[in-house]
């Protein structure tokens, strides 16, 4: 009988294998979520008239939504 060939010491030698390509991707992205994208505080977008108006209206469509849905 002939012996098994040892492909994990070929792959090894080689340089990364699989797993360990994934672990280094899967650290690569938690790194990267933790690192803010922007330096500087947020600025919102709208001024401070936008800020105090009405928003929600219950409109005719609505209120059908409502009615349709039971609410």
């Amino acid at each position: 009988m002939s012996k098994p060939s040892d492909s994990k010491g070929k792959s090894r030698a080689a340089g990364v294998d699989r797993r360990s390509l994934f672990l280094m991707g899967g650290s690569a992205v938690a790194a990267a979520a933790v690192v803010p994208l922007t330096g500087g505080e947020a600025v919102a977008d709208e001024s401070q008239a936008e800020r105090v108006k009405a928003r929600y209206k219950e409109t005719d469509h609505v209120k059908n939504f409502y009615r349709v849905n039971r609410y």
